[in-house]
């Protein structure tokens, strides 16, 4: 489905002429970027320096990467290849612990190796790069149906929170918590986005902000600390975040700050609903407990725009995300529909979890 962000914005990622090729989200908004990756450290530092990120962006990157990583080794033996390839996954999966996209993707990839029934590395490769785009295609359709699901939530006049970003930049289709809102926007129906702004990296303001406007969607851009009090003033009537990992029982890591919006949610009574692919959901993963959170440097906290505004010296906390229980979920938009409660039932009866990888994950 084409919408105005698809014209006023290029694709996240591309795949052309055996070549990977990213927007550069660190410059945006004031230049748009284009870079190409050409080696496994190349996509492995995109990924860790968030020049491509969310989740299921990095899923798509993962799967190209690893393309690109075994490019060197199509002159291999079979048996070498597929030795660098489980070596150059591995190494892939550690740019980032908590979403469970790039580890998910991976996998599948991995999986596409050893059902290939490739005679030859040059054979085998081919296949790796039919299963990366395979994987391409679907997060667009997946996007696609999780805006069909959720456009219902958005009504006449309402007023829709957000927070980072989970549009089109942080997916290579129409994004998953901004899906409904673009929908919404091109029936034509009237309504208005709050953004928060997402520190310390801002994504809020850089990206949703950015994509939303370019789209000529009504939104207005807020800090952080905004949103408690445009609740109490009764502005905002539902609540659509991403997911970088959901556990089994519903409970999900996302960007640091989402936790305050759920609790304040709660407290105001506005229903707070996750937008996410079945890719983001780990079975495997009773409970958040056990979300490995990543930790980040603390000059994301004392610099802004490469000036230092904190004390030399002082101590920092920079957790990337945080985890907010179920029993704060409304419920979860996904592209098989909006899943209630109870959720540890709901969503393991929708999406059974995946067979364990074949010999070339182990």
């Amino acid at each position: 489905m084409v919408l105005p962000i698809f014209e006023s914005l290029p694709a996240t990622l591309t795949w052309e002429d055996d070549s990977l090729r990213i927007i550069d989200q660190t410059r945006l908004p004031r230049e748009t970027v284009i870079e190409a990756l050409t080696t496994a450290f190349e996509v492995w530092r995109a990924i860790h320096e968030l020049r491509i990120r969310g989740a299921p962006a990095i899923g798509v990157a993962a799967a190209y990467g690893l393309c690109v990583s075994m490019q060197a080794s199509r002159d291999l033996p079979l048996d070498g290849f597929r030795a660098a390839l489980i070596e150059q996954a591995a190494y892939l999966d550690s740019a980032r612990p908590t979403a469970v996209n790039l580890n998910w993707s991976l996998k599948r990839m991995l999986r596409a190796a050893d059902r290939s029934g490739a005679s030859d590395s040059a054979s085998l490769y081919r296949a790796l790069v039919e299963e990366a785009m395979q994987i391409h295609r679907e997060d667009q359709l997946l996007c696609e149906q999780i805006g069909l699901h959720g456009m219902p939530l958005i009504t006449a006049g309402c007023g829709v929170l957000t927070h980072c970003n989970a549009g089109a930049l942080a997916t290579t289709g129409l994004g998953t918590a901004t899906a409904p809102i673009y929908m919404a926007h091109q029936e034509g129906i009237a309504f208005r986005v709050y953004a928060d702004e997402t520190r310390p990296l801002l994504q809020g303001a850089r990206l949703t902000a950015y994509e939303l406007r370019q789209a000529n969607v009504d939104v207005t851009l807020i800090t952080d600390g905004t949103a408690a009090s445009l609740m109490a003033r009764r502005k905002v009537d539902v609540v659509i975040v991403g997911a970088d990992r959901v556990a089994a029982n519903g409970d999900f890591a996302n960007k640091i700050g989402t936790l305050s919006l759920a609790i304040a949610s709660r407290h105001f009574g506005v229903p707070f609903y996750v937008a996410c692919p079945s890719s983001t959901l780990d079975l495997q993963t009773p409970d958040g407990s056990t979300i490995v959170i990543e930790e980040r440097h603390g000059d994301e906290v004392t610099h802004l725009g490469g000036q230092q505004i904190a004390p030399a010296g002082i101590k920092v906390l920079n957790p990337a995300f945080d985890v907010t229980p179920h029993d704060l979920v409304t419920g979860y938009i996904t592209e098989r529909g909006i899943i209630a409660k109870p959720f540890e039932a709901n969503l393991a009866a929708l999406f059974q979890a995946e067979a364990p990888a074949a010999s070339t994950a182990s």
